[in-house]
């Protein structure tokens, strides 16, 4: 007879959620200390309690990044009904800028390949290129961005100049380099 699977227990939950929290801190600092021992630490448990939750490198870093995307998709959402679709869009850049630091902290830290993951990379930027799509569309609608730019060549763009900056001051230089993007891309009027 199989075995009936039982409801986690709710402080299993809060640890995973913990662990997630702490893991998105720790690689998103950038730190060459950014280890599994760190987000482990961070989180305020021992690193038993990280494996029974994430038996691997990669399984932490997928879970990280998926919650991140989820959390994305949700904003752009949110951000369908604020009044002004370009600043909705120009927020909804800046945490995408914040996904893409975690992502650069967790390759780094955890020796893995971005290609490693490319299948769950492809589903993910495609969830991505279809939320900045949405928000670009009310925005199009709203004549106050050209229609000539897609969602996902403005994801491809967004993440291009994140992944080019190295500085220790990168995140604010992408910042501004979206804000001049969605500035050329305003219809004049």
């Amino acid at each position: 007879m199989p075995k009936a699977s039982r409801k986690p227990r709710a402080d299993a939950l809060r640890n995973r959620e913990r662990l997630l929290d702490a893991a998105k801190r720790v690689f998103a600092g950038g730190a060459s200390d950014a280890s599994l021992d760190a987000v482990a630490r961070e989180a305020g448990v021992g690193i038993a309690t990280l494996y029974r939750h994430f038996p691997t490198r990669e399984a932490l870093y997928e879970a990280v990044y998926r919650r991140e995307v989820d959390e994305l998709v949700a904003l752009a959402d949110g951000l369908a009904g604020v009044p002004d679709s370009v600043a909705g869009l120009r927020r909804w850049l800046r945490a995408m800028i914040d996904l893409v630091a975690t992502k650069k902290g967790m390759v780094a830290a955890l020796a893995i390949s971005v290609d490693a993951k490319s299948a769950v990379s492809a589903r993910m930027s495609k969830r991505l290129a279809g939320a900045l799509g949405a928000l670009l569309d009310r925005a199009i609608a709203e004549k106050r961005i050209r229609r000539d730019v897609s969602g996902e060549e403005m994801l491809l763009a967004l993440v291009g100049m994140c992944i080019l900056r190295d500085q220790p001051d990168w995140r604010e230089g992408a910042v501004k380099m979206a804000d001049v993007l969605v500035d050329g891309m305003m219809v004049k009027k």
